[in-house]
């Protein structure tokens, strides 16, 4: 598949008149979906399932508009059928505006740990889609792109949904634990990418928790909603645990046929040092963590964010610029689609 990053990026956006409408969310915004193409391969994109991840959603927006400028002689619409979904959580968006600009080259540490705004566990959109065509207790988000998925003619060949994550060492890929061990040409693109980048991939062990899989440095299998459900109640909290719904990846996969299901995992700050030893506990990640809870604390009750950001500087925590992320978002879309084309 040839690479058009450098044209995705140069198109312009697609505008919040364009797409279908799939539904609505439930503050009554509009939900949107794009397709393009009518070739044998499905291709499912989405972002903004999690409020306080935007990079994901940019990405998607500047494919979209490159997408729709396409002849239909192209060779990615004659040989994909793209369908898109920018962002499914306008609700979210709007909450993270304060800190999550859409031209922003990186994101602004103090300003981030004081207005990030992210859903709770049990009510996120990833694990909040419809559990069969009935089921009317699915959010509103969901139930609108469920019905639309619902009209593909074929199975998905592949689904990515992008996220990103607050700290890590580096950027980070989960892959669906059924193709684990046919993914061997997509870590390798995916490594090379985050090499060429300069970045570390990021690394941590966690045992089987949530679904999380370790498979090597960088790689870890997708978690799945009956895996969450599992850990809340381990918790003592059957609560939330009943509120985990399946996940796009889970939804797709329902759908038939055998698809590739992949999330990125990028990172808005850099932390190093995490990774160095697995454990649990990583005694880097846990001192990140504490210094970044110092942080906010120190924050709320004042503290200049100048200072919280050139102290965070010297102690090496960096924002991973947004331009990078979406690079490798992108890497992993390629070689997705070189994995199932096998």
């Amino acid at each position: 598949m040839e690479d058009r990053f450098d044209r995705v990026i140069a198109s312009t956006r697609v505008t919040p008149g364009d797409g279908v409408v799939l539904g609505h969310s439930r503050e009554g915004r509009v939900v949107r979906g794009f397709r393009f193409g009518n070739g044998p391969v499905a291709v499912s994109l989405l972002a903004g399932c999690h409020a306080d991840e935007p990079v994901g959603p940019r990405l998607l927006r500047h494919l979209a508009g490159y997408l729709s400028t396409l002849g239909a002689d192209d060779p990615w619409l004659h040989s994909f059928e793209w369908w898109v979904i920018p962002h499914i959580n306008p609700d979210g968006e709007r909450r993270n505006t304060v800190w999550a600009q859409e031209e922003a080259v990186e994101y602004d540490l103090a300003q981030y740990l004081t207005s990030a705004v992210r859903e709770l566990p049990g009510d996120d959109v990833e694990f909040a889609f419809p559990r069969s065509a009935t089921d009317r207790g699915a959010r509103p988000e969901t139930r609108g792109v469920f019905d639309w998925w619902r009209t593909c003619e074929r199975p998905f060949a592949l689904h990515l949904s992008l996220h990103s994550t607050g700290f890590a060492a580096g950027p980070w890929f989960l892959i669906e634990p059924r193709w684990r061990d046919r993914c061997t040409l997509l870590k390798q693109r995916c490594t090379e990418a985050v090499s060429v980048l300069r970045y570390l991939l990021h690394d941590v062990e966690r045992g089987g928790e949530k679904g999380f899989h370790r498979l090597e440095r960088g790689f870890c299998t997708r978690p799945d909603s009956v895996s969450m459900r599992a850990h809340y109640h381990a918790l003592g909290d059957p609560t939330t645990a009943k509120q985990f719904r399946p996940s796009s990846m889970e939804t797709i996969r329902s759908f038939g046929g055998d698809p590739l299901t992949l999330v990125s995992e990028m990172p808005l700050f850099l932390t190093p040092g995490v990774g160095k030893v697995l454990g649990p506990p990583d005694p880097a990640a846990v001192a990140w963590r504490q210094r970044i809870d110092r942080w906010r604390s120190e924050l709320l009750e004042g503290r200049d964010p100048r200072d919280v950001s050139r102290e965070a500087l010297r102690e090496g925590l960096v924002p991973m610029p947004a331009l990078d992320q979406m690079k490798l978002q992108w890497t992993l879309v390629q070689a997705g689609i070189a994995t199932v084309g096998l």
